[in-house]
């Protein structure tokens, strides 16, 4: 008998507590979130970080959370008592610490890997840019590599942001593309109305740059940006003015704010949509990566 999807349950086990206004994996995760629960599911959240100011509220959304801890015998009795038809791990390294307990309890759960992006790759790109040196497929051979798809081949499905990994996964690596589902950001199509309610390039002023600073990839790009591109663009814009958003700037990042540069460091921004619609243009100088950016 075909069971409605209302009788589905989806425990999700995040590395992080979601936090949609401070990361674009934040972001990704709700949209994944939301996605399931247009279609009914019953949505269990756990995880064994602490809670943040950012962190968004799942109850209210009719998601029930639960606090686990690492390597515990407590996650046992909770995932055995739950039953989960399908369990979603946010990263592989939380597959990691909990996809072997999942297999031995709920072994008929269908278990699912949300890669966000490819680490490996974003740390091979990281290496490369240090080294002074082109990048190429030689950097991706390194043991996260290995772990990672370790953690892919141990799932049932692995979603996957970007057409360039699937390509990598599939070409070089071989893995079976019936492993991968592309999934991009699921967003919503602007409407004309709210396109024109849109502040016009006339209203808008100076530049903006925003990222949380908790990732290697926008903390560098912060510090291009002090030192390689913004003296070039004053030079030609003598007044002109760049706020950077970014939740969790570390004590390095917020000395970098000159005002006589027109250098600001904002921190955090409540909301990332206004923060950007006053501005005229977005920069993000990354220079290593991976995924989609939610910039």
């Amino acid at each position: 008998m075909t069971r409605s999807s209302s009788e589905i349950t989806l425990l999700i086990i995040g590395f992080v507590w979601p936090e949609p206004k401070g990361s674009a994996a934040g972001s990704r995760m709700m949209q994944l979130i939301q996605f399931f629960l247009t279609f009914d599911y019953q949505v269990v959240f756990c995880s064994a970080s602490s809670t943040s100011a950012q962190s968004v509220d799942l109850e209210d959304l009719g998601i029930k959370i639960q606090s686990i801890e690492l390597n515990s015998s407590s996650f046992d009795l909770f995932i055995s008592e739950l039953q989960p038809d399908i369990v979603m791990f946010d990263r592989f390294m939380t597959e990691e610490q909990y996809g072997w307990r999942v297999a031995e309890i709920c072994p008929n759960a269908m278990r699912v890997l949300d890669s966000e992006d490819l680490h490996f790759l974003r740390k091979a790109r990281e290496r490369a840019v240090k080294n002074n040196t082109p990048f190429t497929q030689n950097y991706v051979d390194e043991p996260i590599a290995k772990r990672e798809i370790a953690s892919i081949y141990r799932c049932d499905l692995t979603l996957i942001i970007s057409e360039v990994e699937m390509e990598l996964l599939t070409d070089t690596f071989k893995i079976n593309r019936s492993l991968l589902v592309y999934v991009p950001f699921l967003l919503n199509v602007l409407e004309e109305a709210a396109i024109k309610k849109l502040p016009t390039f006339g209203d808008r002023r100076h530049f903006v740059s925003i990222g949380n600073f908790l990732h290697p990839p926008n903390s560098d790009a912060v510090h291009y940006l002090k030192t390689d591109i913004w003296p070039l663009i004053r030079k030609q814009l003598p007044k002109a003015e760049l706020r950077i958003y970014g939740a969790y700037p570390s004590r390095k990042v917020e000395q970098l704010s000159n005002a006589e540069h027109g250098f600001y460091i904002k921190g955090f921004v409540e909301d990332a949509d206004d923060a950007m619609k006053q501005a005229r243009v977005c920069l993000a100088p990354l220079r290593f990566g991976a995924g989609l950016k939610g910039k």
